[in-house]
């Protein structure tokens, strides 16, 4: 009897063993989930551009002269700072110096005619009206005062006619002027030279109408920046002058700028059919922030339409399509599927109206194979 006792009770701890052996081999494994809290903070309605934008400089020249020529002058090298109105650049132009010292020479000349010109008419004129008198006082004939007239009026025509002269000689000695100036590059406010296309004793020459040609001096200011960025249509009706805006540069992970927008484009860009925008600007608002932009980076711009304060919030990324969520149940270690009532939205949050309450666990890697209503879960993170 004690021995089929022990018989029998081998035979049912074996069977105990192979279930619970089945058991452990078929029962569905604990999905891994990382979680975040619901709590409450700020929510933001924003909008982003479409593309990415470009930091610019507020004044950028890129210049060239008007006419072609051999650089005889080049002061400047790259990375330069340059004041307003200095020399940049010089093309060789002894013939058209040599041409404005004539003008000067012809001017003098043109003045000093027209000064003796004009004393010999101040001379005729006072003898004249000399004459004038004497012949009222009958002492001198009528042909002889009539003669001293006439030729005090041929006098001061002569010297208004070398005034003219004169005129036109300064005129032509302006033009030399002119044409010099042509063949200089100035500085057209104070910045740094990005680019030089050229070098001395190279030739240039000007750009064909309808041809653009690499500028010779390209230079900017880089005390001063802004960024410009496409928006889709739909969203940029929202948007005002003035508004606070957060400003992204690839060049600076995770670093916001503050700015606010400075300009919203008076048309909207049509250039791909599906895809038209509006060219929106944003201002820096931080002058320390300046020092450390270069003209060129790739920035984006989101703009913030409406902000909530003190409401509750989840992360974007937890927020499903139909406005469901996943939440972490502690007390069963499983996840429960959620609808929830949502409000202000950008790329970080989302106001939950609704359905959740702050101290929630939500699930965030929502694409992870195997998160499901009701599965079994493990949780990998705590978010503060």
């Amino acid at each position: 009897m004690l021995r089929r006792i022990v018989r029998w009770t081998f035979v049912l701890l074996l069977v105990a063993g192979v279930v619970f052996l089945i058991w452990r081999a078929t029962r569905p494994q604990p999905v891994e989930v990382v979680v975040r809290v619901v709590e409450r903070g700020i929510v933001e309605r924003t909008v982003a551009n479409t593309r990415a934008g470009t930091v610019k400089a507020c004044r950028r020249a890129k210049l060239s002269p008007s006419v072609g020529g051999q650089i005889a002058f080049l002061p400047i090298q790259k990375g330069d700072r340059v004041e307003q109105g200095q020399v940049l650049l010089e093309l060789w132009n002894d013939d058209l110096k040599a041409q404005a010292v004539l003008a000067e020479r012809e001017a003098e000349a043109a003045g000093s005619r027209a000064r003796a010109a004009c004393l010999k008419s101040d001379v005729a004129q006072r003898n004249a009206d000399r004459l004038l008198r004497l012949r009222q006082a009958d002492v001198v004939s009528e042909e002889r005062t009539e003669n001293a007239v006439a030729e005090a009026t041929a006098l001061q025509a002569e010297c208004q006619a070398r005034r003219t002269e004169t005129r036109v000689v300064e005129a032509k000695m302006a033009i030399s002027r002119a044409n010099i100036a042509r063949t200089r590059l100035t500085a057209p406010f104070d910045g740094v030279i990005a680019e030089i296309t050229g070098e001395l004793f190279e030739f240039v020459t000007p750009s064909p109408i309808g041809i653009a040609t690499p500028p010779v001096v390209d230079i900017l200011d880089n005390t001063c920046f802004y960024v410009t960025a496409p928006i889709d249509e739909v969203d940029a009706s929202g948007i005002a002058m003035g508004m606070p805006a957060r400003v992204t540069i690839d060049a600076f992970r995770g670093q916001r700028f503050q700015s606010h927008v400075r300009r919203l484009a008076d048309y909207v860009l049509d250039i791909e059919r599906q895809a038209r925008t509006v060219d929106v600007e944003a201002a820096f608002d931080r002058p320390e922030d300046l020092e450390k932009l270069l003209a060129g980076y790739s920035a984006d711009i989101e703009v913030i339409l409406d902000v909530r304060s003190d409401v509750v919030r989840v992360p974007t990324e937890a927020v499903l399509e139909g406005r469901r969520v996943f939440v972490f149940l502690d007390q069963t270690g499983r996840l429960e599927a959620r609808e929830i009532d949502t409000g202000l939205a950008n790329w970080d949050w989302t106001e939950v109206r609704g359905g959740l309450a702050p101290g929630d666990w939500v699930v965030v890697n929502v694409d992870h194979p195997g998160i499901r209503d009701q599965a079994i879960a493990r949780r990998l993170e705590r978010a503060p």
